[in-house]
């Protein structure tokens, strides 16, 4: 069993370069995974681990010794406990570090349905800002998130940690180009003869809680300082706010998208809640 003393070692090098920079993630099509919720979400949602690192001295868990068990031999990388420190992006080096494929970005992952709750940011800047409003949308429902424009790196370290294991379980998909979003939209719109594409701006006349949210929608998303492009604002077929009192004129993005996906939630479950009564009423009529 051979155990990696150093950073010399080109596999070490490649592993660091996959945190460091953005144009090896792009390359190699691969991203780096730290932490039990991150990695319990690569294996539970059967995204493939391409490296497994861990130091053999530092594996005490039962759920850590279950994934080295369960994780082919022919990619396991074992290291010393100082060059375990080195890679770990935490002040306390976790159990498990891995290298895992990145996903294809490819519009067919997100699911369709009469239900289609999708979310699509427009060239968001924080991968701190975006992790959270991948872990927002998975908590809330949303079917998928559409990334488009010059954004910050989906794969980055700090966009995946930020999302709490739910990085895994959303579709989360790049978008590359306004014409390959606009296709797709077309082939929503004969699908789905009441689907809606709602924008959110903090100018829009339209208050939130007085649109109807339970057709099949795409929710847009602006940049964190610029708002959502002009294009996508043409294409919205209604534009809403969250009314605020107070000094502040804006939200941060995540916490946006929270209220939104909560009004979609609320007023969806309404909507079934009154159809189910609805149901109960003319079987009644039927019983009598």
């Amino acid at each position: 069993m051979t155990v990696i003393t150093s950073a010399q070692n080109a596999r070490i090098k490649h592993v660091l370069g996959l945190v460091e920079r953005r144009k090896m993630r792009t390359r190699h099509k691969q991203f780096f995974v730290e932490g039990v919720r991150a990695i319990t979400g690569v294996c539970e949602n059967g995204w493939p681990i391409e490296t497994l690192i861990y130091c053999p001295q530092m594996i005490h868990s039962d759920w850590a010794r279950e994934i080295v068990a369960r994780v082919e031999q022919r990619v396991h990388l074992r290291v010393d406990k100082t060059l375990l420190s080195r890679i770990s992006q935490r002040s306390t080096p976790s159990e498990l570090i891995a290298v895992v494929a990145q996903a294809q970005d490819d519009l067919g992952r997100i699911p369709l349905s009469e239900k289609l709750l999708a979310v699509l940011v427009d060239r968001p800047q924080n991968p701190g800002n975006l992790g959270s409003l991948i872990r927002s949308c998975d908590a809330l429902g949303a079917d998928g998130l559409l990334v488009i424009g010059h954004a910050v790196d989906v794969y980055a370290p700090r966009t995946v940690r930020a999302s709490m294991g739910s990085f895994f379980a959303l579709p989360v998909v790049r978008v590359d180009g306004f014409e390959t979003l606009a296709t797709w939209l077309r082939s929503i719109r004969a699908r789905f003869e009441r689907f809606q594409m709602i924008g959110s701006s903090a100018h829009a006349q339209h208050v939130v809680f007085d649109c109807d949210l339970t057709v099949p929608m795409l929710l847009v998303l602006g940049n964190e300082t610029r708002g959502a492009s002009y294009r996508l604002r043409q294409l919205c077929d209604v534009n809403v706010t969250i009314p605020m009192s107070g000094a502040a004129s804006s939200l941060n993005m995540a916490a946006a998208a929270s209220i939104l996906l909560y009004e979609v939630d609320r007023q969806r479950a309404v909507g079934e809640q009154i159809s189910l009564e609805e149901r109960r009423c003319k079987n009644t009529k039927k019983m009598v």
